[in-house]
């Protein structure tokens, strides 16, 4: 089950981002980079054709048997 922080929930909305491409881009990412400040938190980022294929940044985080999105947000340096 994915959840969500307050943080994230308020990104979401704010920037309206879709809760669908926050699934695909933790459960199927173009590509991940570590943390290194935070190694228990996986940058994933998604390329998403629907919003002029700009790539989506999703941290998150296992919780338990959830996956907990800390933040969400279209990342404008991200280059795969």
């Amino acid at each position: 089950m994915i959840r969500f922080t307050k943080h994230a929930q308020e990104a979401i909305s704010a920037r309206d981002i879709a809760v669908d491409w926050i699934e695909v881009a933790v459960s199927a990412p173009d590509w991940v980079e570590p943390d290194p400040g935070h190694p228990d938190r996986i940058p994933s980022y998604k390329v998403i054709a629907e919003h002029d294929g700009r790539v989506l940044r999703v941290v998150h985080r296992p919780d338990g048997d959830d996956i907990l999105i800390i933040t969400v947000h279209f990342d404008r340096r991200a280059r795969r």
